[in-house]
């Protein structure tokens, strides 16, 4: 467990800690996780029945274990309709735009598919303009593929499973031995490219975002084949560092570097 940073509540981290612990797991007893989280167990104990005073948390009464409460779920759809995410990725989407005369894009999972939540459209004649709600496939471009190759086995079991996978082009990705193979890459590179798969006439190239650990999204630089083709190497770069970088901010990473431009 790693300690909390200068300015943090220390009793208050241990207290998060004990939520994001329910991540990949849907119950837990205080011994057990008192282990985990290399706490003692009164401690523990203690910051279960804290959290369940107020909901986030919920005791079975027969078996002592605790699942995550319904306030949580109230924070998290309070949380989509704040639009935290969506505030965080503009500016960066921005810089891209700008920086690489393409079309930049923030894109969240949906059910089998991915949904564009913002975009930031290049200017000029020959671009390409994203439809901000707009649902695509997950097997179908790069922006699909930096998510989905770090989603639980379980989801994409079910991807692949629900039936054959749609073709839009000669370079859609239907095999799902091939698409296994795509995610095994971008889990590798930290990186996607696509050229086609959904629209022929297009190049993307999508990086992963994460948050506690887990993927919320990717970020996409996307635009005509050989607009993007020509500077790829450097679109490669901006798109992993601007990625990575979102994904810092929403850790708290970002609050932390502007608080040490503060001091």
């Amino acid at each position: 467990m790693g300690e909390p940073g200068r300015g943090t509540a220390k009793t208050l981290d241990r207290g998060l800690l004990v939520l994001l612990a329910f991540q990949h797991r849907t119950e837990w007893g205080v011994s057990e996780l008192a282990r985990e989280l290399g706490l003692d167990k009164a401690v523990a104990h203690r910051l279960l029945t804290t959290l369940a005073h107020r909901g986030f948390v919920l005791a079975d009464p027969d078996t002592r274990r605790y699942r995550l409460g319904v306030a949580v779920g109230v924070l998290a759809r309070a949380a989509e309709r704040g639009g935290a995410l969506e505030a965080a990725a503009r500016p960066l989407l921005t810089e891209l735009a700008r920086e690489l005369g393409e079309s930049a894009v923030l894109n969240v999972p949906h059910g089998a598919g991915y949904r564009t939540a913002l975009a930031v459209d290049a200017a000029g004649p020959m671009r390409y303009s994203a439809i901000v709600g707009e649902t695509l496939p997950a097997h179908a471009g790069a922006a699909g593929h930096a998510i989905f190759a770090f989603c639980p086995d379980d989801d994409v079991r079910r991807l692949l499973g629900a039936g054959p996978l749609e073709r839009f082009s000669d370079t859609t990705v239907t095999d799902p031995e091939e698409l296994r193979e795509v995610y095994a890459r971008v889990r590798r590179e930290g990186v996607s490219i696509s050229h086609g798969e959904y629209d022929l006439n297009v190049t993307s190239v999508a990086a992963p975002v994460f948050a506690a650990g887990e993927v919320v999204g990717s970020l996409v630089v996307i635009g005509p084949h050989h607009n993007v083709q020509e500077k790829i190497d450097t679109t490669i770069a901006r798109v992993r560092g601007a990625a990575e970088s979102l994904s810092r901010r929403l850790d708290g990473g970002g609050a932390e570097e502007q608080r040490g431009r503060d001091l």
